[in-house]
This record gives C-alpha cells, sequence and structure tokens, in this order.
C-alpha cells in the first residue's frame, strides 16, 4: 500500500469516526441527561468531517495532478 493510499483510507476513516461522535453527541442531546455540550460536541464534529472531506478532495486532485496515483 502507498503513503499515498494509507493517506485516503486513514482520512475516510477519521471521516467516519467525527461522524459516529457527531451521532452520539446528538443522540446524547436528545435523551434526559442531555447538556448543550453534547450539541456543541455533535455540531463540532459535523463541521471537522466536512473540513476532512474537503481536505480529503483537494489531496486526491493534488497528488493525481502531479502523478502520484
Amino acid at each position: 500500500m502507498s503513503l499515498r493510499a494509507f493517506h485516503v483510507v486513514f482520512v475516510v476513516a477519521s471521516i467516519a469516526l467525527t461522524l459516529m461522535m457527531a451521532v452520539w453527541g446528538g443522540v446524547n442531546y436528545g435523551s434526559d441527561r442531555g447538556t448543550v455540550w453534547h450539541l456543541v460536541t455533535s455540531v463540532g464534529s459535523v463541521v471537522t468531517a466536512g473540513v476532512l472531506a474537503v481536505y480529503l478532495v483537494k489531496f486526491v486532485r493534488k497528488t493525481r495532478e502531479l502523478g502520484l496515483t
């Protein structure tokens, strides 16, 4: 596995984990014991997943442009 492929897999795993964290925060916020920090965690995780997705697209385009496929 190339370093590029490992990087893509790692970023995809990071996106999946941040989305799971967002779901966890949302479920806890909706429960009886939910606090505003659960909501902050959920929103922050969604934003982080979005930023990582944009980064991944730019990374893949740049490495293709450089011929590092």
